[in-house]
């Protein structure tokens, strides 16, 4: 007896792997369990829906369904709509629609971001969901590294998006973006194309563009090798922030020995700059912070301190100590 066709298989097995894990490690009882798939009525969220539909019985889990109306474009409700019956026709169930209000955010991705992960997270927490489902693919995963290079950014930054954090679960990060249409057409699926996806302005479409031009001046597979480099970025990012906890747990903030800092290599004793600040109160920081941070123990020449957003402040002291606390609690 023939199996299904290639690409159907391939988001099946990306999704029992997920799956699997989940009812072994949520709960003995996994058979009461809910898993919630985050649904636009995309490609890739659709075949996420049409896998887990397929697999999540057989594990003996309940899924269903989210779908966010963000009310950004005329009409969005109808769309929500009709991801919400292409769900509910997959077998899945419940199925919720929820109105996300957008306010204000760095941007309007950032603020449509927000307001998407509110709605989900409220209504996984309504029906008690043991996790929500993500569609992003292996192409998504690719765009975000791009974007992580072009910023000039870290490790960690470099890893992409993670494969689990808290509720949230993308099994989709090990296939492509072909194979999501593949998936759909497969089904008789009808997919919703947001007309934001051609929209220059956001970053994400312009880091789409980006990649599919080097896909076409290297080669195929370029997509494919970044998405494998973040693998293996997020591994070494995930050893040296262990490394970097257990040193910032071996001392007594906010002093911080000028010794202890400096017998730490640089990759490690950077991320203990961003521990300590962040457990002072600070937020968002950027390279040039922790550099500066930094050359209060390689290059110390006697500057003054260093001022952190969140008014914090970090400065040298006597007795060979770093201090680093909010403003006014710095003392000398």
């Amino acid at each position: 007896m023939p199996g299904p066709p290639p690409a159907i298989a391939a988001v099946r097995s990306a999704v029992r792997r997920v799956l699997a894990g989940l009812a072994t490690a949520e709960s003995a009882s996994a058979a009461t369990e809910l898993v919630l798939v985050a649904c636009s009525g995309g490609a890739d969220s659709l075949a996420l829906a049409a896998g887990v539909a397929f697999e999540a019985p057989k594990l003996g889990l309940r899924a269903g369904a989210v779908v966010v109306d963000h009310g950004l474009q005329e009409g969005s409700a109808a769309v929500a709509e009709v991801a919400a019956e292409q769900c509910r026709s997959l077998g899945l169930d419940p199925v919720v629609v929820r109105r996300a209000s957008v306010g204000e955010g760095a941007g309007p991705e950032d603020a449509a971001r927000q307001a998407r992960y509110a709605a989900l997270d409220a209504v996984a927490a309504e029906l008690g969901a043991a996790a929500v489902l993500l569609g992003h693919t292996r192409d998504d995963q690719a765009e975000q590294v791009l974007l992580g290079l072009a910023r000039g950014s870290g490790t960690r930054s470099l890893a992409g998006m993670p494969s689990r954090r808290g509720h949230y679960v993308r099994p989709l990060l090990g296939v492509s973006r072909d194979q999501t249409e593949a998936t759909c057409t497969a089904y008789g699926l009808g997919v919703w194309r947001d007309p934001h996806n051609a929209d220059r302005r956001f970053t994400r479409v312009r880091a789409r563009r980006g990649l599919a031009a080097l896909e076409a001046e290297l080669g195929p597979g370029v997509a494919e090798a970044l998405a494998r480099s973040a693998e293996v970025a997020g591994e070494d990012a995930d050893a040296l922030d262990a490394l970097a906890l257990a040193a910032v747990d071996g001392v007594d903030p906010p002093a911080v020995p000028v010794a202890h800092l400096a017998g730490q290599p640089p990759a490690v004793r950077r991320r203990m700059w961003l521990l300590l600040a962040q457990r002072a109160g600070a937020r968002a920081l950027t390279r040039a912070h922790v550099l500066s941070l930094d050359a209060l123990v390689t290059d110390w020449r006697g500057q003054g301190p260093v001022d952190l957003p969140g008014l914090v402040r970090a400065e040298r002291v006597a007795g060979g100590l770093v201090r680093i606390a909010a403003q006014g609690l710095v003392a000398r």
